[in-house]
Order: structure tokens, then sequence, then C-alpha cells
């Protein structure tokens, strides 16, 4: 690519301590977009990783980085996904009827 690789690995260092520091420190959106360009920085890490034809267990730990970050991205935008209002689940007080229903003549009825 012609690029030195001394200057390519410290800079995907920094960009990765800086989107951790971002994760770890800032709530919200930004830790979102942080833990989304991390995981494409580990793509890409992934990516040269093959294009040099390491073996697997030199990047093993970044796959498995990738797979815990994705796996944490889908769980932070699970709760987004879900809508806002509340149906009521089967089974609850309001739905069942009562045991005791009141007979006409002011005397309770067991059903």
């Amino acid at each position: 690519m012609g690029i030195n690789s001394i200057l390519l690995r410290k800079s995907i260092g920094v960009l990765e301590v800086v989107c951790g520091i971002v994760m770890t420190l800032v709530p919200g959106r930004p830790k979102d977009v942080a833990n989304f360009f991390l995981l494409l920085l580990v793509l890409a890490v992934l990516f040269f990783h093959q294009l040099v034809g390491d073996p697997l267990k030199r990047y093993a730990h970044a796959l498995v980085f990738g797979i815990l970050l994705t796996c944490r991205l889908l769980i932070a935008r699970k709760p987004e996904d879900r809508s806002s209002e509340k149906k009521p689940l089967p089974g609850n007080a309001e739905e069942q009827p009562s045991l005791y229903e009141k007979a006409p003549q002011g005397k309770v009825k067991v059903s």
C-alpha cells in the first residue's frame, strides 16, 4: 500500500486508545460512534493480518475483540428499536375476570 508499517501500527494504536477512552468516559451517542469506529478498525486489522498471511493464532485476539464489539453495539442499539408504548401482557390483572362476582341480589357468587 505504500504506507510505512510502523506509522500504520502507531496510528491504529492511537485511534484504538482514543476510541477506548471515549467508550469509557463519554455516555450516550458518542460511545456508540466510538464503538462502531473501533469495530471498523478491528475489521481493518483483521484484513491486514489476512493480507500479510498471518496464521490465526496471531490475530485471534482481534477476532474475539471484534465479536465483543459487535455484541456490545447490538445490545446498545436494542432498547432504541423497541416501541415506547407498552402493550399489556397477557395474564395481567386488568384482563382477568374477578373470582368473586356480585350477584344481582347483593350476594357474592364464587365462580
